[in-house]
């Protein structure tokens, strides 16, 4: 039997459905996610934050913004990683909206038919805007992420700085587990500020990407976990708090 290594496959933690039907409880810690990985995104117990792990180191921004290294011991209730290779390289260009963005990253895995694959891509460039969110901690049980982002989210640009996105794409079939097509974190060059995507403008950048067949998934093992209905998170809210829009 093969034996796939971590190189070769994404590592999650829980399902993004059980995240924003509100199971925001640590899984794991910080420190055992750096075991599966060294490039992702994800978020902290209570959604206290939003993740970057970048160059294997966890950052952890917080509601204004700003950034810290998230400690060793802190839980995570979700989060997406590998070990970026970056087998492929690719520059891009001036970009005028995040959508623009994806639609280029789109015809870049399509090319290489990875549409039905998970892919990994971290971009370093120099950005005219990135306009992003993140949140404070709010503690719950059953208590839907569309609710808590509308209590505890704060929005903040980021003008003329140079940083990394770290991009996350999971395909259409595989919706709920994770959020169905791209998903964007960003962090400064200084380390010092980043958050969760909603818009950018790009003056140029290279990219670096790795197309993932296989996922280990690390499920809460913990009763509580099983009395959450994990079909009952919507398409539509899941774009709602992707997009910022509640």
């Amino acid at each position: 039997m093969e034996t796939i290594t971590n190189s070769e496959k994404m590592y999650q933690v829980s399902t993004l459905q059980a995240l924003m039907l509100g199971y925001s409880r640590g899984v794991i810690t910080v420190s055992e996610l750096l075991q599966h990985g060294d490039t992702g995104l994800g978020t902290f117990e209570n959604v206290d934050g939003e993740m970057i792990l970048l160059d294997g180191v966890c950052y952890r921004a917080t509601e204004d913004g700003s950034t810290v290294i998230a400690e060793a011991d802190r839980g995570v209730p979700f989060s997406a990683v590998c070990n970026l290779q970056g087998i492929r390289t690719f520059e891009v260009g001036k970009i005028g909206s995040v959508d623009e963005l994806k639609e280029q990253l789109n015809v870049l895995i399509e090319e290489h038919f990875g549409l039905n694959s998970m892919h990994m891509v971290r971009i370093d460039g120099d950005f005219e805007l990135v306009d992003a969110r993140s949140e404070a901690p709010y503690r719950s049980i059953h208590v839907t992420l569309k609710t808590i982002l509308g209590k505890t989210q704060k929005a903040f640009q980021f003008h003329h700085v140079t940083g990394s996105l770290v991009c996350v794409y999971f395909p259409d079939y595989m919706d709920g587990i994770n959020a169905a097509g791209w998903h964007l974190h960003f962090l400064t060059a200084d380390r010092s500020q980043g958050g969760h995507v909603f818009e950018l403008k790009m003056n140029q950048g290279k990219g670096f990407m790795d197309k993932f067949s296989a996922i280990e998934l690390k499920l809460p093992d913990e009763p509580g976990f099983d009395t959450y209905a994990l079909k009952e998170a919507s398409e539509g809210e899941i774009k709602q708090v992707e997009q910022g829009k509640h």
